[in-house]
């Protein structure tokens, strides 16, 4: 446990349960066995899989997850041990070896699935017929997704060995860069958490300076920003043209399990809802701020009647446990052991990535929480969120290692279902009509984050890949592509100088995972309307809610919402997401 001031004792992760150390014997051993039983598995299999019977086929698959719960394993605890300490080399000459080590590994075991994408569907559908190899149709059914989009055996291999030195390697540049930045603001050097942060600062001239010191620190770093940027875009636009994805955002919606039409439905949707929403919003809280307009750092600062009081660790964990027992004692018992037991790293430190997440690591152990804990209200909804994820991530382990995971789409469902829970709870016990209006003010700016930030940020990323394809960006137009989505989405009320240009450098989502982003806006609407039909449900809609998170990646989206009355790919569902969020800003313009 590590001690911070104000905030009480926070807690610090022991990445124990999977391995001791980085150096332990215990690693080392699971590498060896890792790669022999690979090279094996491959002996054994490659080249068979056609001759296979149903029961034969199982086994295999079977055998295959065996190996693929060992490897992310191994993976799991050296990404955790670097997301901790990327200012340290040892530490990152740690990762980067793990990586190549598992890549290396793992290239024995791609025939695997190359082989079974090759396999007719009537042949395949005659092995499902025996239960061993039946058992993992779900999982199936997600590989053979990919099947249109599969090349040669050699291609894939190379693909994948190259990928070390390719496209990960240019991410870890990118957040060790990220990390080993310094603000020097109000005196202090902060890391970038830390810097953040300050925009929640009551004080408008600590978010004025923590501003353009960011603007500042980001632009002397601008071309190298650029330049990894312009390499990742480039080395997927190659990737998707020799896979033949039609469009840039094709191969997340593949993997995401959704249609693109939904996908489009989502963004129009958002995009049109702009000036109802965040227009609006941002508008009414500049006359709170006294003025027409707002400036851009202070888009999230605390009302100018808020109390910006500390919250307390143990304040914080009371209230999230509180409000998920109150929908669930089942669900708050999936939480407890996050904070009995080292799952935990809340603190913020020079060299910890910035921002918060919830690793699932492999379903023989558990998963582990990372946040950046300041003490704002903002927080407070930010560990319900990661519990959301984490609780979700434990519930589905009993699916195993291949199917536990769900598409980015549905593993925000939790997440965020359980941030409404905690602002729920929250609302209904506030009775004091100015301390209402700030939950709802501060729970309107966390939804537009979500959704109309999120599909900003896709959209720009879409302006991005496609111009990327006639010739490189300079680090200016990437700029002007940046700053005119934000004027779209945020509105007219909003007002920016040149520091924010900058600002797109250091959002991880666009070099980690292209397209990632529309995720939280699928989610969010989702979860809104889940909620409205909790609000009207009769006795039963918790089980049912439970069975969902246990299905983790076995049911898609339409399966999975089927049994709460909703489609996703009704474009009504989503009008009905974004009417929440109208609604809180029709209380709030009332006030």
């Amino acid at each position: 446990m590590a001690t911070a001031t104000n905030l009480g004792t926070l807690p610090t992760w022991d990445l124990g349960d999977l391995y001791p150390a980085p150096d332990s014997p215990a690693l080392a051993a699971d590498l060896s066995a890792a790669a022999t039983a690979a090279k094996d598995f491959a002996a054994a299999h490659a080249g068979r899989l056609a001759v296979m019977t149903g029961a034969e086929l199982g086994a295999a698959i079977a055998a295959y997850e065996v190996q693929q719960e060992r490897l992310g394993r191994i993976g799991s605890f050296a990404y955790l041990v670097f997301c901790r300490a990327m200012d340290d080399a040892e530490v990152g000459r740690f990762y980067q070896t793990t990586q190549e080590a598992v890549n290396d590994i793992t290239t024995n075991l791609l025939f695997f699935t190359l082989e079974m994408n090759k396999l007719d569907d009537a042949v395949l559908e005659a092995k499902l017929a025996d239960p061993a190899a039946a058992r993992y149709r779900p999982w199936l059914r997600d590989v053979r997704a990919f099947r249109p989009y599969q090349l040669s055996e050699e291609l894939e291999k190379l693909l994948h060995e190259k990928a070390v030195t390719g496209r990960d390697a240019w991410v870890r540049l990118f957040d060790e860069t990220v990390t080993a930045l310094r603000f020097s603001v109000g005196g202090k050097e902060l890391g970038e958490a830390e810097a953040l942060d300050l925009f929640h600062s009551p004080d408008g001239a600590v978010r004025r300076e923590a501003a353009h010191e960011i603007g500042r620190v980001l632009g002397r770093n601008l071309r190298g920003f650029a330049t990894i940027m312009n390499t990742l875009v480039k080395d997927k636009e190659i990737e998707d043209r020799w896979r033949g994805f039609q469009h840039p955002m094709a191969s997340r919606n593949v993997a995401n399990q959704v249609e693109d039409a939904v996908v489009d439905a989502l963004m129009a949707a958002v995009r049109d809802s702009y000036p109802r929403l965040s227009h609006r919003y941002y508008a009414l809280k500049a006359k709170w701020f006294g003025g027409d307009r707002l400036d851009y750092w202070d888009r999230n600062a605390p009302l100018p009647d808020e109390d910006a009081g500390t919250i307390p660790w143990s304040t914080a964990v009371t209230t999230v446990l509180d409000a998920y027992d109150a929908f669930s004692p089942e669900l708050r018992r999936a939480a407890e052991p996050f904070f009995a037991k080292p799952w935990i790293d809340a603190g913020s430190k020079p060299g910890k990535t910035g921002g918060a997440f919830a690793h699932p690591t492999v379903p023989s152990a558990h998963p582990y929480l990372l946040l950046n804990y300041q003490g704002r209200a903002h927080d407070v909804m930010t560990l319900a969120h990661e519990l959301g994820h984490g609780v979700h991530q434990v519930l589905a382990a009993g699916q195993g290692a291949l199917m536990a995971d769900t598409p980015l789409t549905l593993a925000e469902t939790a997440s965020v279902f359980g941030e409404q829970l905690t602002f729920r709870r929250l609302l209904a016990g506030e009775r004091d009509r100015g301390r209402r209006r700030v939950l709802l003010a501060r729970k309107v700016e966390d939804m537009l984050n979500t959704v109309v930030r999120q599909i900003a940020f896709c959209d720009f990323e879409r302006r991005l890949h496609d111009e990327r394809r006639t010739g490189e960006l300079t680090a200016e137009r990437i700029g002007e592509l940046w700053m005119s989505v934000q004027g779209e989405s945020l509105g007219p009320a909003l007002r920016f100088d040149a520091a924010y240009h900058v600002y797109w450098t250091y959002i991880p989502h666009f070099v980690h995972t292209p397209f990632y982003v529309y995720a939280y806006a699928f989610g969010d609407c989702l979860v809104n309307a889940l909620y409205a039909v909790y609000e009207d449900a009769a006795d039963g809609f918790q089980e049912r809610y439970l069975r969902m998170l246990r299905a983790g990646g076995t049911l898609r989206h339409r399966e999975l919402l089927a049994p709460f009355g909703l489609d996703a790919g009704d474009p009504a569902f989503w009008s009905k997401g974004l009417g929440l969020i109208a609604r809180f800003i029709d209380e709030l313009d009332e006030t």
